[in-house]
């Protein structure tokens, strides 16, 4: 599943949403990580609308944004298009992350991240 990371160095999720400069793209599953992509996010206008609306375009197709922080509508705009934001609240290593999102793939995830997983198709749990 592909995961977005608001970072300026590609190593440490230390932006916030509505500031970065950039979004480092992974590909992440159970047991790999790749980095697929780097998709800027400069302004492109001044309105406070269009710049939500081009940030959540730069990250579709992502199941989750890992934030430093994130304000309620720009994540509102996520949510909307079935991206999870996350945040972190302060800076942390992608890899930690990653390393912990895929502990939570390898046990049982909730169903939001399950559904992720295949896709966006809903899948029962390995024990059901």
């Amino acid at each position: 599943m592909r995961i977005a990371f608001t970072s300026s160095d590609g190593v440490t999720v230390d932006q916030h949403f509505g500031q970065t400069r950039d979004f480092r793209i992974w590909e992440v599953g159970v047991d790999s990580a790749v980095e697929v992509d780097k998709v800027s996010a400069l302004p492109v206008s001044e309105d406070e609308e269009d710049r939500i609306a081009a940030r959540a375009s730069a990250v579709a197709g992502c199941a989750i944004v890992y934030t430093v922080a994130i304000g309620g509508p720009p994540a509102a705009k996520l949510v909307a298009r079935k991206i999870h934001p996350m945040k972190t609240g302060t800076e942390v290593p992608i890899a930690d992350l990653i390393s912990k999102l895929q502990e939570v793939l390898r046990g049982t995830p909730p169903p939001w991240l399950r559904k992720a997983m295949n896709g966006g198709a809903a899948a029962a749990p390995a024990d059901e």
